[in-house]
Protein backbone atom coordinates (compact mmCIF):
# COMPACT_ATOMS: atom_id res chain seq x y z
CA UNK A 1 0.00 0.00 0.00
CA UNK A 2 1.48 3.52 -1.11
CA UNK A 3 2.37 6.05 1.75
CA UNK A 4 1.59 9.31 0.61
CA UNK A 5 3.64 11.42 2.54
CA UNK A 6 6.66 9.52 1.05
CA UNK A 7 4.94 10.43 -2.92
CA UNK A 8 6.97 13.83 -2.74
CA UNK A 9 9.81 12.50 -2.15
CA UNK A 10 9.88 9.95 -4.23
CA UNK A 11 9.12 12.54 -6.84
CA UNK A 12 12.04 14.85 -5.69
CA UNK A 13 14.28 11.77 -6.07
CA UNK A 14 13.01 11.16 -9.76
CA UNK A 15 13.19 14.39 -10.78
CA UNK A 16 17.36 14.69 -9.39
CA UNK A 17 17.81 11.36 -11.14
CA UNK A 18 16.86 12.86 -14.14
CA UNK A 19 18.92 15.72 -13.78
CA UNK A 20 21.71 14.56 -13.54
CA UNK A 21 20.92 11.93 -16.48
CA UNK A 22 20.48 15.06 -18.79
CA UNK A 23 23.36 16.63 -17.74
CA UNK A 24 25.86 13.83 -18.14
CA UNK A 25 27.90 14.47 -21.68
CA UNK A 26 27.60 11.54 -23.64
CA UNK A 27 31.29 10.86 -24.05
CA UNK A 28 31.29 10.21 -20.12
CA UNK A 29 33.49 7.66 -18.90
CA UNK A 30 31.05 6.70 -16.39
CA UNK A 31 32.73 3.16 -15.25
CA UNK A 32 36.18 5.79 -14.03
CA UNK A 33 33.96 7.28 -12.18
CA UNK A 34 32.28 4.23 -11.29
CA UNK A 35 35.40 3.09 -9.86
CA UNK A 36 36.52 6.20 -8.32
CA UNK A 37 33.38 6.33 -5.71
CA UNK A 38 33.75 2.60 -4.99
CA UNK A 39 37.09 3.44 -3.91
CA UNK A 40 36.10 6.71 -1.78
CA UNK A 41 33.30 5.04 0.10
CA UNK A 42 36.01 2.60 0.93
CA UNK A 43 37.66 5.07 2.85
CA UNK A 44 34.64 6.15 5.15
CA UNK A 45 33.27 2.60 5.63
CA UNK A 46 36.69 1.12 6.24
CA UNK A 47 37.84 3.53 9.04
CA UNK A 48 34.15 3.57 10.71
CA UNK A 49 34.26 -0.48 11.13
CA UNK A 50 37.91 -0.33 12.21
CA UNK A 51 38.14 2.60 14.04
CA UNK A 52 36.81 1.79 17.42
CA UNK A 53 37.77 3.98 20.85
CA UNK A 54 37.95 3.04 24.61
CA UNK A 55 36.63 5.18 27.23
CA UNK A 56 39.11 5.82 30.88
CA UNK A 57 38.43 6.14 34.22
CA UNK A 58 38.54 10.57 33.56
CA UNK A 59 36.17 9.94 30.32
CA UNK A 60 38.44 10.36 27.78
CA UNK A 61 38.23 8.30 24.52
CA UNK A 62 41.73 6.58 22.97
CA UNK A 63 41.71 4.93 19.44
CA UNK A 64 42.27 1.23 19.73
CA UNK A 65 40.27 -1.03 16.92
CA UNK A 66 38.74 -4.60 16.54
CA UNK A 67 41.08 -5.95 14.57
CA UNK A 68 43.59 -6.01 18.04
CA UNK A 69 41.41 -8.54 19.31
CA UNK A 70 39.57 -10.10 16.40
CA UNK A 71 42.60 -10.54 14.18
CA UNK A 72 39.88 -12.98 12.00
CA UNK A 73 38.36 -9.81 10.58
CA UNK A 74 41.44 -9.06 8.70
CA UNK A 75 40.41 -10.65 5.42
CA UNK A 76 37.58 -7.25 5.85
CA UNK A 77 40.12 -4.38 5.11
CA UNK A 78 41.33 -6.37 1.83
CA UNK A 79 38.14 -5.32 0.15
CA UNK A 80 37.48 -2.26 1.88
CA UNK A 81 41.33 -1.20 1.15
CA UNK A 82 40.88 0.43 -2.16
CA UNK A 83 43.38 3.11 -2.63
CA UNK A 84 44.98 1.33 -5.45
CA UNK A 85 41.65 1.11 -7.25
CA UNK A 86 41.72 5.17 -6.16
CA UNK A 87 45.46 5.91 -7.57
CA UNK A 88 45.04 3.74 -10.35
CA UNK A 89 41.39 6.14 -11.40
CA UNK A 90 43.81 9.24 -10.80
CA UNK A 91 46.80 8.39 -13.01
CA UNK A 92 43.91 7.58 -15.92
CA UNK A 93 41.72 10.56 -15.46
CA UNK A 94 45.08 12.87 -15.44
CA UNK A 95 45.92 11.80 -18.61
CA UNK A 96 43.09 12.79 -19.87
CA UNK A 97 43.15 16.19 -17.81
CA UNK A 98 46.39 17.32 -18.85
CA UNK A 99 45.50 16.16 -22.63
CA UNK A 100 42.83 18.35 -22.58
CA UNK A 101 44.86 21.17 -20.78
CA UNK A 102 47.43 20.67 -23.73
CA UNK A 103 44.89 20.75 -26.11
CA UNK A 104 43.61 24.55 -25.21
CA UNK A 105 47.48 25.75 -24.87
CA UNK A 106 47.43 25.52 -21.25
CA UNK A 107 51.12 24.96 -19.78
CA UNK A 108 51.89 22.15 -17.66
CA UNK A 109 52.45 24.44 -14.89
CA UNK A 110 49.21 26.03 -14.35
CA UNK A 111 47.38 22.83 -14.72
CA UNK A 112 48.91 21.09 -11.71
CA UNK A 113 48.56 24.23 -9.96
CA UNK A 114 44.79 24.35 -11.10
CA UNK A 115 45.28 20.11 -9.77
CA UNK A 116 46.81 21.07 -6.44
CA UNK A 117 44.56 23.75 -5.37
CA UNK A 118 41.12 21.56 -5.27
CA UNK A 119 43.10 19.42 -3.43
CA UNK A 120 43.94 21.84 -0.98
CA UNK A 121 41.24 24.03 -0.08
CA UNK A 122 38.99 21.33 1.65
CA UNK A 123 41.95 20.23 3.55
CA UNK A 124 42.59 23.91 4.36
CA UNK A 125 39.04 24.30 5.31
CA UNK A 126 38.66 21.73 7.77
CA UNK A 127 42.02 21.75 9.43
CA UNK A 128 40.94 25.37 9.87
CA UNK A 129 37.27 24.48 11.17
CA UNK A 130 38.68 22.02 13.27
CA UNK A 131 41.25 24.63 14.95
CA UNK A 132 38.48 26.95 16.44
CA UNK A 133 36.27 23.82 17.28
CA UNK A 134 38.91 23.09 19.36
CA UNK A 135 39.28 25.24 22.43
CA UNK A 136 35.30 25.79 22.19
CA UNK A 137 34.67 22.03 22.66
CA UNK A 138 37.24 21.92 25.38
CA UNK A 139 35.06 24.92 27.37
CA UNK A 140 32.41 22.54 26.90
CA UNK A 141 34.19 20.43 28.96
CA UNK A 142 35.87 17.91 26.75
CA UNK A 143 38.88 16.82 28.16
CA UNK A 144 41.69 17.02 26.43
CA UNK A 145 42.52 13.93 25.53
CA UNK A 146 39.41 12.99 23.67
CA UNK A 147 40.51 16.28 21.45
CA UNK A 148 43.94 14.55 20.73
CA UNK A 149 42.25 11.54 19.56
CA UNK A 150 39.95 13.61 17.49
CA UNK A 151 42.72 15.28 15.82
CA UNK A 152 44.07 12.45 15.39
CA UNK A 153 41.77 11.28 13.36
CA UNK A 154 41.02 14.29 11.26
CA UNK A 155 44.45 14.44 10.20
CA UNK A 156 44.93 10.53 9.61
CA UNK A 157 43.25 10.66 5.95
CA UNK A 158 44.59 13.68 5.36
CA UNK A 159 48.08 12.14 4.53
CA UNK A 160 46.75 10.83 1.74
CA UNK A 161 46.40 13.85 -0.54
CA UNK A 162 49.98 14.90 0.31
CA UNK A 163 50.77 12.17 -1.89
CA UNK A 164 48.00 11.93 -4.33
CA UNK A 165 49.29 15.73 -4.97
CA UNK A 166 53.05 14.47 -5.40
CA UNK A 167 52.38 11.40 -7.65
CA UNK A 168 50.08 14.17 -9.57
CA UNK A 169 53.21 16.25 -9.93
CA UNK A 170 55.15 13.75 -11.82
CA UNK A 171 51.94 13.03 -14.47
CA UNK A 172 54.09 14.82 -17.70
CA UNK A 173 56.85 12.12 -16.79
CA UNK A 174 54.69 9.07 -15.99
CA UNK A 175 52.93 9.70 -19.66
CA UNK A 176 56.23 10.21 -21.14
CA UNK A 177 57.51 6.80 -19.71
CA UNK A 178 54.11 4.76 -20.08
CA UNK A 179 54.20 6.04 -23.89
CA UNK A 180 57.46 4.78 -24.14
CA UNK A 181 57.40 1.35 -22.27
CA UNK A 182 53.81 1.08 -21.24
CA UNK A 183 52.62 -0.78 -18.13
CA UNK A 184 56.45 -1.84 -17.54
CA UNK A 185 56.85 1.49 -16.14
CA UNK A 186 55.08 0.24 -12.87
CA UNK A 187 57.56 -2.79 -12.67
CA UNK A 188 60.63 -0.49 -10.91
CA UNK A 189 58.44 0.77 -8.73
CA UNK A 190 57.13 -2.75 -7.26
CA UNK A 191 61.16 -3.94 -7.29
CA UNK A 192 62.31 -0.46 -5.47
CA UNK A 193 59.26 -1.87 -2.69
CA UNK A 194 60.46 -5.23 -2.72
CA UNK A 195 64.33 -3.76 -2.25
CA UNK A 196 63.41 -1.88 0.83
CA UNK A 197 60.81 -4.11 2.72
CA UNK A 198 63.75 -7.21 2.44
CA UNK A 199 66.09 -4.72 4.03
CA UNK A 200 64.06 -3.61 7.02
CA UNK A 201 62.05 -7.29 7.40
CA UNK A 202 65.02 -9.28 6.46
CA UNK A 203 67.94 -10.72 7.57
CA UNK A 204 69.44 -7.05 7.94
CA UNK A 205 66.49 -5.47 9.74
CA UNK A 206 68.64 -5.55 12.68
CA UNK A 207 70.80 -3.26 11.53
CA UNK A 208 68.86 -1.06 8.99
CA UNK A 209 67.44 2.90 10.15
CA UNK A 210 64.17 3.10 11.37
CA UNK A 211 63.37 5.88 8.51
CA UNK A 212 64.33 3.28 6.00
CA UNK A 213 60.48 2.57 5.43
CA UNK A 214 59.76 6.02 4.06
CA UNK A 215 61.83 5.15 0.70
CA UNK A 216 58.68 3.14 -0.08
CA UNK A 217 56.25 5.97 0.37
CA UNK A 218 56.42 7.27 -3.24
CA UNK A 219 56.72 4.41 -5.12
CA UNK A 220 54.32 2.43 -3.20
CA UNK A 221 51.45 4.83 -3.99
CA UNK A 222 52.86 5.87 -7.14
CA UNK A 223 53.17 1.81 -8.29
CA UNK A 224 48.82 2.25 -9.08
CA UNK A 225 48.88 6.04 -10.33
CA UNK A 226 51.40 4.62 -13.36
CA UNK A 227 49.27 1.71 -14.38
CA UNK A 228 46.39 4.50 -14.18
CA UNK A 229 48.54 6.10 -16.92
CA UNK A 230 49.14 3.44 -18.77
CA UNK A 231 45.97 2.70 -19.01
CA UNK A 232 44.49 6.35 -20.23
CA UNK A 233 47.42 6.14 -22.69
CA UNK A 234 45.63 2.88 -23.91
CA UNK A 235 48.90 1.12 -22.60
CA UNK A 236 47.47 -1.37 -20.28
CA UNK A 237 44.76 -3.31 -22.33
CA UNK A 238 43.22 -6.95 -21.19
CA UNK A 239 46.18 -9.03 -21.72
CA UNK A 240 48.26 -7.67 -19.68
CA UNK A 241 45.09 -6.66 -17.43
CA UNK A 242 44.62 -10.36 -16.76
CA UNK A 243 48.68 -10.98 -15.32
CA UNK A 244 48.07 -8.12 -13.22
CA UNK A 245 45.17 -9.24 -11.71
CA UNK A 246 46.50 -12.92 -11.66
CA UNK A 247 49.85 -11.81 -10.80
CA UNK A 248 49.15 -10.11 -8.07
CA UNK A 249 46.46 -12.25 -6.25
CA UNK A 250 49.51 -14.93 -6.37
CA UNK A 251 51.96 -12.41 -5.08
CA UNK A 252 49.83 -11.46 -1.71
CA UNK A 253 49.21 -15.14 -1.12
CA UNK A 254 52.65 -16.05 -1.25
CA UNK A 255 53.29 -12.89 0.83
CA UNK A 256 51.23 -13.49 3.95
CA UNK A 257 51.75 -17.91 3.49
CA UNK A 258 55.11 -17.67 3.12
CA UNK A 259 56.87 -14.07 4.20
CA UNK A 260 54.44 -13.56 7.65
CA UNK A 261 53.66 -10.01 6.10
CA UNK A 262 50.51 -8.83 8.74
CA UNK A 263 47.40 -10.21 7.20
CA UNK A 264 45.54 -6.49 7.97
CA UNK A 265 46.03 -4.07 5.05
CA UNK A 266 45.54 -1.09 7.80
CA UNK A 267 47.42 -0.65 11.08
CA UNK A 268 46.64 -2.68 14.23
CA UNK A 269 47.40 -0.99 17.88
CA UNK A 270 49.87 -3.64 19.22
CA UNK A 271 51.63 -4.91 16.54
CA UNK A 272 54.98 -3.77 15.39
CA UNK A 273 54.53 -3.93 11.21
CA UNK A 274 52.01 -2.33 9.33
CA UNK A 275 51.51 -2.93 5.60
CA UNK A 276 49.90 0.65 4.97
CA UNK A 277 51.78 3.60 6.39
CA UNK A 278 54.14 3.49 4.41
CA UNK A 279 52.93 1.06 1.86
CA UNK A 280 54.71 -2.40 1.56
CA UNK A 281 54.68 -5.01 -1.12
CA UNK A 282 51.22 -6.45 0.16
CA UNK A 283 49.78 -3.22 -0.78
CA UNK A 284 51.61 -2.67 -4.21
CA UNK A 285 50.13 -6.57 -4.96
CA UNK A 286 46.73 -6.22 -3.59
CA UNK A 287 46.54 -2.58 -5.76
CA UNK A 288 47.93 -4.82 -8.82
CA UNK A 289 44.89 -7.42 -8.44
CA UNK A 290 42.61 -4.30 -8.17
CA UNK A 291 44.05 -2.81 -11.00
CA UNK A 292 43.74 -5.57 -13.47
CA UNK A 293 40.32 -6.56 -12.04
CA UNK A 294 39.23 -2.46 -12.41
CA UNK A 295 40.61 -2.68 -16.46
CA UNK A 296 38.46 -6.35 -17.32
CA UNK A 297 35.45 -5.02 -15.69
CA UNK A 298 35.63 -1.82 -16.89
CA UNK A 299 32.99 -1.93 -20.01
CA UNK A 300 30.35 -4.31 -17.92
CA UNK A 301 30.40 -1.70 -15.40
CA UNK A 302 29.86 1.26 -17.67
CA UNK A 303 26.84 -0.62 -19.22
CA UNK A 304 25.46 -0.72 -15.61
CA UNK A 305 25.83 3.03 -14.62
CA UNK A 306 23.89 3.21 -17.77
CA UNK A 307 21.09 3.39 -15.65
CA UNK A 308 20.03 6.78 -14.00
CA UNK A 309 19.02 5.21 -10.99
CA UNK A 310 22.71 3.71 -10.55
CA UNK A 311 24.22 6.93 -12.06
CA UNK A 312 23.08 9.49 -9.88
CA UNK A 313 24.54 8.60 -6.56
CA UNK A 314 27.71 7.42 -8.43
CA UNK A 315 27.68 11.23 -9.26
CA UNK A 316 27.09 13.17 -6.06
CA UNK A 317 29.74 10.79 -4.50
CA UNK A 318 32.28 12.29 -7.05
CA UNK A 319 31.18 15.63 -6.64
CA UNK A 320 31.62 15.41 -3.02
CA UNK A 321 35.02 13.48 -3.14
CA UNK A 322 37.19 15.43 -0.97
CA UNK A 323 34.49 16.75 1.22
CA UNK A 324 33.94 12.71 2.08
CA UNK A 325 37.88 12.22 2.49
CA UNK A 326 38.31 15.38 4.75
CA UNK A 327 34.86 14.92 7.39
CA UNK A 328 33.96 11.42 7.82
CA UNK A 329 36.44 10.99 10.88
CA UNK A 330 34.44 14.34 11.78
CA UNK A 331 30.70 12.83 11.20
CA UNK A 332 31.98 9.47 13.53
CA UNK A 333 33.15 11.86 16.41
CA UNK A 334 30.11 14.35 16.38
CA UNK A 335 28.53 10.77 17.77
CA UNK A 336 31.31 9.41 19.74
CA UNK A 337 32.14 12.66 21.75
CA UNK A 338 28.60 13.43 23.15
CA UNK A 339 28.15 9.51 23.96
CA UNK A 340 31.35 9.73 26.09
CA UNK A 341 29.77 11.71 28.43
CA UNK A 342 26.85 9.06 28.43
CA UNK A 343 29.69 6.02 29.73
CA UNK A 344 30.52 2.87 27.61
CA UNK A 345 27.76 3.18 24.85
CA UNK A 346 27.86 -0.35 22.96
CA UNK A 347 29.17 0.02 19.43
CA UNK A 348 30.72 3.66 19.80
CA UNK A 349 32.26 4.18 23.50
CA UNK A 350 32.52 0.54 24.21
CA UNK A 351 36.02 -1.35 24.18
CA UNK A 352 35.45 -3.14 20.70
CA UNK A 353 36.64 -7.06 21.49
CA UNK A 354 33.43 -8.91 20.94
CA UNK A 355 31.57 -9.59 17.63
CA UNK A 356 28.54 -8.24 19.63
CA UNK A 357 30.00 -4.49 19.33
CA UNK A 358 30.83 -5.45 15.49
CA UNK A 359 27.35 -6.13 15.13
CA UNK A 360 26.21 -3.05 17.22
CA UNK A 361 28.91 -1.06 15.07
CA UNK A 362 26.96 -2.08 11.95
CA UNK A 363 23.83 -0.52 13.09
CA UNK A 364 25.56 2.82 13.79
CA UNK A 365 27.01 3.19 10.34
CA UNK A 366 23.67 4.75 8.73
CA UNK A 367 24.09 7.18 11.77
CA UNK A 368 27.79 8.61 10.82
CA UNK A 369 26.03 8.75 7.09
CA UNK A 370 23.41 10.39 7.81
CA UNK A 371 25.93 13.31 9.83
CA UNK A 372 28.62 13.31 7.42
CA UNK A 373 25.23 14.26 4.53
CA UNK A 374 24.76 17.29 7.30
CA UNK A 375 28.02 18.35 7.59
CA UNK A 376 28.45 18.03 3.90
CA UNK A 377 25.91 20.06 2.88
CA UNK A 378 27.79 23.11 4.56
CA UNK A 379 31.37 21.91 3.97
CA UNK A 380 31.13 21.54 0.36
CA UNK A 381 31.79 25.04 -0.60
CA UNK A 382 35.60 24.20 0.61
CA UNK A 383 35.87 22.18 -2.43
CA UNK A 384 34.48 25.08 -4.82
CA UNK A 385 36.61 28.19 -5.91
CA UNK A 386 37.20 30.66 -3.07
CA UNK A 387 36.16 33.54 -4.89
CA UNK A 388 35.59 36.42 -2.76
CA UNK A 389 37.90 35.57 0.09
CA UNK A 390 40.78 38.21 0.94
CA UNK A 391 44.00 37.29 1.15
CA UNK A 392 43.72 37.79 5.21
CA UNK A 393 41.04 35.21 5.31
CA UNK A 394 43.40 33.13 3.46
CA UNK A 395 46.53 33.65 5.37
CA UNK A 396 44.01 33.53 8.92
CA UNK A 397 42.74 29.98 7.42
CA UNK A 398 46.25 29.15 6.73
CA UNK A 399 47.44 29.98 10.37
CA UNK A 400 44.82 28.07 12.00
CA UNK A 401 45.39 25.11 9.84
CA UNK A 402 48.63 24.79 10.93
CA UNK A 403 47.92 25.32 14.62
CA UNK A 404 45.57 22.37 14.36
CA UNK A 405 48.63 20.05 12.49
CA UNK A 406 50.56 20.85 15.14
CA UNK A 407 48.37 19.73 17.98
CA UNK A 408 47.33 16.78 16.26
CA UNK A 409 50.90 15.62 15.60
CA UNK A 410 51.23 16.26 19.30
CA UNK A 411 54.13 18.93 18.17
CA UNK A 412 52.65 20.98 21.19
Amino acid sequence: MDIAFLAPLREAAHKTVRTIEDRTPADRDRALDGLRALALLGVPLGHWLVGGFTRDADGALHNTSPLAALGALAPASWVLQMLGIFFLVGGHASVLSLRRATERGEPAGRWLRGRIARLGRPVLGVTAVWAMLLPVLYGLGVPEATLRTGATLVIQPLWFVGVYAAVTALTPYCVRAARRWGAWTAAPLAASVATVDFLRYGPFADVMPSWLSLLNLLPGWLFAYQLGVAWGERRLGGRAARALLLGGVVLFAALLLFFHYPASMVGVPGQDRTNSHPPSLLVLALAAAQSGAAVLLRDRLARLLRRPALWAPVTVVNLSAMTILCWHQTAMLSAAVPASFLGEVPGLTAHPDTLGWLLVRLAWLPVFAAALVLIGRTTRRFEEPWTGVTRAHRTAAALLAAGFAVFALRLA
